[in-house]
């Protein structure tokens, strides 16, 4: 019996999903199932559709004890408006559960919700509601974070369709999160609605497991190859290709578009954002075209 840590997080959600597969295809409101950054639901609305995320983050995994409350909470709900950003949509609600252990204090709860409170607040959604549970003694604390968004219909932009020829593009820089970026990040929410409206953008997901996973996942969604150029990733300062790829957690934008608009959009990107890269680091190929990198990244599961 193959288990979590021989197969790795990839093949775990490839094995739920393909579980899950026929139920999800006989759900006549349901546009976008699993795979996708966000779950697309048809509420027979005229213009728009609501989207469904959840997302956890975990003690010793994505943030250490010592890291300040408030910060843990604004990266706790950072993650799931960045997977908002990544459809071309926008937060409405949040639901926060929470599992701490019984010595937590209550300052440090309070803290906690200030720094999502300040993250929801700035991106229009609001905390209304979630549930308290506790863990054993010395087990990690885990914040889970349900939420609700939208987006208009015409914008809708999903993984699954990037066409062999588009260019690849990253926004910002890669790499290094590990020194604060990761707790401190802002979710291209502005970025992503200003190139939905502008621009006709063909596939697009937010960097959360490293280029060198998320990249090759975007392709095979949409039954594409991939050529990387390295010489052209955007590193931090300081940081080599291999960590651009492998780090993990930029929460930048990684989306494809024809070649054809591609010089127009980053004539009119540079204008509308002059402090923030934009970067063709790549292109969609046919799927037998040869892969150039393997993959790197974080892998739940995997050690």
């Amino acid at each position: 019996m193959s288990r979590l840590v021989d197969i790795g997080e990839n093949a775990v959600v490839g094995r739920l999903i393909e579980q899950l597969g026929r139920a999800c295809e006989n759900d006549d409101q349901l546009v976008v199932g699993p795979g996708d950054d966000c779950a697309v639901v048809d509420l027979d609305q005229a213009d728009r559709y609501q989207l469904l995320k959840t997302d956890s983050i975990v003690e010793g995994i994505h943030y250490l004890s010592e890291t300040a409350a408030s910060k843990v909470g604004w990266k706790a709900v950072a993650r799931v408006i960045s997977d908002f950003a990544a459809m071309g949509g926008m937060p409405s609600h949040l639901l926060i559960t929470i599992a701490m252990p019984p010595q937590t204090p209550m300052s440090y709860l309070e803290q906690l919700y200030h720094g999502m409170q300040n993250c929801a607040s700035l991106y229009g959604a609001t905390i209304c509601g979630g549930e308290t549970s506790s863990v054993p003694d010395g087990a990690a604390a885990v914040i889970s974070v349900a939420a609700t968004g939208w987006v208009e219909k015409n914008r809708c932009v999903r993984r699954s369709g990037g066409k062999a020829g588009d260019l690849v593009m990253v926004t910002g820089s890669l790499g290094g999160s590990i020194t604060g970026k990761h707790l401190s990040f802002s979710p291209r929410v502005n970025q992503a609605r200003w190139l939905t409206d502008h621009f006709e953008i063909n596939s697009m997901m937010d960097l959360s497991d490293g280029l060198g996973c998320d990249l090759p996942r975007l392709a095979a969604s949409s039954q594409c190859g991939y050529l990387l150029n390295e010489n052209n990733l955007p590193c931090n300062e300081g940081t080599s290709v291999d960590q651009a790829l492998g780090d993990g957690e930029d929460y930048e934008l990684l989306f494809t578009v024809s070649s054809q608009i591609a010089n127009s959009l980053r004539a009119s990107w540079a204008k509308q954002f002059p402090d923030l890269k934009l970067s063709v680091v790549g292109e969609l190929t046919e799927r037998s075209e040869e892969v150039v990198v393997n993959e790197q990244g974080w892998q739940h599961f995997k050690r």
